[in-house]
């Protein structure tokens, strides 16, 4: 019994030493929140606006990477 004592005094003191462990986390996350010009959950719901490419574009960098594909499958036939 005295053997369950000393175990439950020593969870009690890894919690209490979490505890202020996590006190200490949230004061950080408070300190550098306050830093940043917007708060997180604005900035992570903001979607970016996606930039669109014209067919021409599309074609010119498809055309590229065909030319590229070639050009590696020749130097591993003559390999």
């Amino acid at each position: 019994m005295a053997n369950l004592t000393e175990i439950v005094k020593k969870l009690r003191e890894e919690r209490n030493r979490v505890a202020k462990e996590l006190s200490r986390l949230d004061g950080a996350i408070a300190a550098l929140g306050a830093l940043s010009s917007a708060p997180a959950a604005v900035k992570a719901s903001k979607p970016k606006a996606r930039r669109k490419l014209s067919a021409a574009a599309r074609k010119k960098i498809a055309d590229a990477q065909r030319a590229r594909w070639a050009k590696l499958k020749k130097q591993q036939k003559e390999a």
